[in-house]
């Protein structure tokens, strides 16, 4: 069975340039290991499935897969998949859309807004799916300057302390490099 799939260049306006990306359109019907195997072939940092939403007021379904690994989330898979969605919604030629969209993915609803402009790459952004949370570590001020290579009087101040977080980005713009049909 054929498969439309189209590569992007996310997080750049150039072509060629940022992290690059798999998208593969109507992944219904594919199984783990198969998605699997696809984005082992791709060989990207990530490769992103667009499948039906679970729910109908929602855009999309995602999965999202490394080479060795599916991954609940990712920044640069969800702006490139909203973009994409945003050009098929778009449809052939040039047109000027605004579109927000909720995208299912392993770590949740993820509200994208996704702008494109003719003649522009497409940019969309994101609401993180969690909070950020705090990171229980043992970082001391004197391995921190140590790694920094500064001093330890460099770091921190009042009651500003040394702490670690978990988040994510959102935002970005993308190119599509091209697409293709492929029996995957």
């Amino acid at each position: 069975m054929s498969r439309q799939y189209a590569i992007y260049d996310v997080f750049t306006a150039d072509r060629l340039s940022g992290n690059p990306l798999a998208v593969v359109f109507d992944a219904e019907g594919l199984d783990d290991d198969v998605m699997q195997k696809i984005a082992g072939e791709f060989n990207l940092s990530e490769t992103v499935f667009i499948l039906p939403p679970t729910k109908p007021a929602h855009g999309a379904s995602l999965r999202i897969f490394t080479p060795r690994q599916e991954l609940p989330f990712a920044g640069h898979p969800t702006v490139g998949a909203a973009i994409a969605l945003a050009e098929c919604k778009a449809g052939a030629g040039d047109a000027n859309i605004d579109l927000m969209n909720v995208l299912e993915e392993k770590v949740g609803s993820v509200r994208t807004v996704t702008k494109l402009q003719t003649g522009k790459p497409g940019f969309a952004e994101f609401d993180l799916p969690r909070f950020s949370t705090q990171v229980d570590a043992d970082l001391s001020r004197e391995m921190i300057a140590a790694a920094l290579q500064i001093d330890v009087h460099e770091i921190g101040f009042e009651n500003h302390r040394i702490s670690l977080w978990r988040a994510f980005c959102h935002g970005a713009s993308s190119r599509p490099l091209g697409s293709s049909e492929s029996a995957l």
